[in-house]
């Protein structure tokens, strides 16, 4: 397929997957949103791409051949409460109802592709991470209805990454936090790779190398001296940093953001975030939210990539927050591209020798992993969160001053209210930023403990 990859999208928000893999030639025939405002962002910024809606009906578009049947069908569904036994028998879960339908898609796709003597496709599959301890086992669920075996997968606690070899496909998985993707954004996402038995997603979603580049990457902050590291109390909360941009002060309190979360336009001061500081900013001592232009950097967005007509900053922030980070998207079109350029060659690395499977009771072929595994002497393979070459991107490279409108600032009110939950609720608090605030709020400011330091200049 190479540069002639084609691909459709569901749930598709405002189509990081089409930015992703663009620069690859990877060519998109449909995508499918119902959403209003994500879906005027589609049609500003790809016309000529059909957006065919409701992902229930696409089963039937591509088995009629209404649309067409691509290389690769990439989505992101909800994973509650999705039984596989149930989907058998034909029962429906509103919840979970969106997750049987993907799988539907994949395997119409498929039909289609194997009777014009095509292969079957290459799926990509993104979700939090928090569905690998969904009480229902509905990753279990989702991998075995992947894989075309007859009954769920079950484990007394799922990896953030593995292996499984089932009866129509191979399925992979691995945990990916963008932070190491060049974006200072804690953002870890779960990411799902299948494709048919000659497929082997464990080439794409996995690496290898000579070094343990996650130990590697631990020992080169132990030793990291530069005054750009962000100071720590005793209590592991950490400061922040000042410096000076377009001639403004400005003042971050976390080396990155915390999880850019979609309700960050409505609900932005009753959370982790309003403690640690790490959606928050300070502007010349005044403290506000992250613009939708600043969060759409934080996920590797082009600059106001949402700003169509009929938006509102809510719109936008919603749209963001549940999009997917750019950045590791096109990481993955990038290992898809190799693969697929190489995949004649069959020069991969055989590492299944060397780590025990796990046991189950479909005597599948299923191996958990987790890190970094030694698989021979001179081989590592790495299914971490963190690629072997990470990239850390900068908050002030997000950050833009002189930009934020009246209504992003902290009231007096508004901080006086933080503060007050976080006394109530014993919450630990960011120093610098409980400073501000207090100042902002008009209270007593407390004298620091003697040699405390509060923040970083650079």
């Amino acid at each position: 397929m190479g540069k002639n990859l084609t691909f459709g999208s569901v749930c598709s928000g405002i189509e990081a997957s089409q930015l992703a893999f663009n620069q690859f030639g990877f060519s998109q025939l449909w995508s499918s949103e119902i959403a209003e405002f994500p879906s005027k962002v589609l049609e500003h910024h790809y016309p000529n791409i059909p957006n065919v809606g409701d992902m229930t009906n696409i089963p039937n578009l591509i088995l009629n051949k209404e649309i067409q049947a691509p290389d690769l069908f990439c989505g992101g569904t909800p994973c509650q409460a999705f039984s596989l036994a149930g989907w058998k028998n034909g029962l429906t879960d509103e919840r979970g109802q969106l997750t049987m339908t993907f799988i539907e898609i994949a395997n119409a796709i498929d039909k289609v592709r194997l009777d014009e003597g095509k292969g079957r496709g290459i799926i990509l599959w993104e979700n939090v991470e928090g569905v690998l301890n969904d009480k229902t086992n509905a990753f279990g669920n989702f991998i075995a209805g992947l894989a075309g075996l007859e009954e769920e997968i079950k484990v007394s606690k799922w990896s953030k990454s593995g292996y499984l070899e089932g009866n129509i496909r191979n399925v992979a998985w691995r945990v990916i936090d963008a932070k190491y993707y060049g974006l200072p954004h804690q953002r870890k996402r779960l990411y799902v790779l299948a494709g048919s038995k000659d497929f082997k997603p464990d080439q794409v979603l996995f690496e290898f190398d000579k070094t343990d580049v996650v130990r590697k990457l631990k020992v080169q902050n132990l030793k990291q001296t530069s005054p750009n590291i962000f100071v720590k109390e005793a209590n592991e909360v950490i400061i922040g940093k000042v410096f000076n941009k377009q001639g403004v002060k400005i003042e971050v309190f976390r080396e990155y953001t915390d999880c850019l979360y979609a309700a960050y336009g409505t609900k932005w001061n009753g959370n982790a975030a309003a403690y640690n500081g790490s959606l928050y900013v300070s502007e010349n001592d005044r403290i506000r939210r992250l613009t939708p232009l600043e969060c759409e950097r934080l996920m590797g967005f082009p600059d106001n990539y949402t700003k169509v007509n009929g938006n509102s900053h809510t719109n936008r922030f919603q749209a963001i927050g549940n999009s997917w980070a750019v950045p590791v998207v096109k990481w993955i079109g990038s290992q898809i591209s190799q693969y697929l350029d190489n995949e004649s060659n069959s020069n991969f690395i055989k590492w299944q020798k060397f780590i025990k499977p796990k046991i189950n009771e479909q005597n599948a072929v299923l191996y958990l992993l987790n890190g970094v595994h030694q698989i021979n002497q001179t081989t590592f393979l790495n299914s971490s969160n963190i690629p072997n070459n990470p990239e850390h991107g900068d908050l002030k490279d997000i950050i833009e001053p002189n930009y934020a409108l009246e209504k992003f600032y902290l009231s007096a009110k508004a901080c006086a209210g933080i503060l007050r939950r976080k006394r109530e609720r014993k919450i630990k608090m960011n120093s610098k930023l409980e400073l501000l605030m207090t100042k902002i709020s008009g209270e007593k400011i407390k004298s620091p403990e003697p040699n405390q330091q509060l923040y970083v200049e650079v």
